[in-house]
């Protein structure tokens, strides 16, 4: 699968942003979707993932109650609703996804190494 995402831009200190990330491929309802994200001279981090077909899902802590995952399975599109975003939610984020059914720990779901497919990054910058 080949994953595209975009949705990206500068906004201000609580101010929302939605990310899209569209999939290519017939089989996109059998892949867990995950986004993570890589602040600047930082390393790549876990912030929120989904299930094939959508029943669970697994959030960091610093996005939880923030952030929303979602997916139309229809569409071949996941989607993060990022809302009352501060300026350490500024960073390049990804999509990625895997073509099984990952549990939602942090092991699994939350784990870089899950996920055998990715996307190019999004940059979100949050102003003070």
């Amino acid at each position: 699968v080949q994953l595209q995402a975009s949705g990206g831009g500068l906004v201000q200190a609580g101010r929302s942003l939605r990310l899209s990330c569209a999939a290519s491929g017939r089989t996109f309802s059998i892949y867990t979707l995950g986004w993570f994200r890589q602040p600047a001279g930082k390393e790549r981090e876990f912030v929120a993932a989904i299930q094939p077909n959508g029943a669970n899902t697994y959030y960091a802590d610093s996005v939880k109650d923030r952030f929303t995952i979602s997916r139309d399975n229809r569409r071949n599109t996941a989607y993060l609703q990022m809302n009352s975003l501060k300026p350490e939610d500024t960073a390049l984020y990804y999509c990625a996804a895997e073509p099984r059914w990952l549990s939602a720990t942090v092991q699994s779901m939350g784990s870089i190494r899950s996920y055998g497919n990715w996307g190019q990054g999004t940059q979100v910058t949050v102003s003070s």
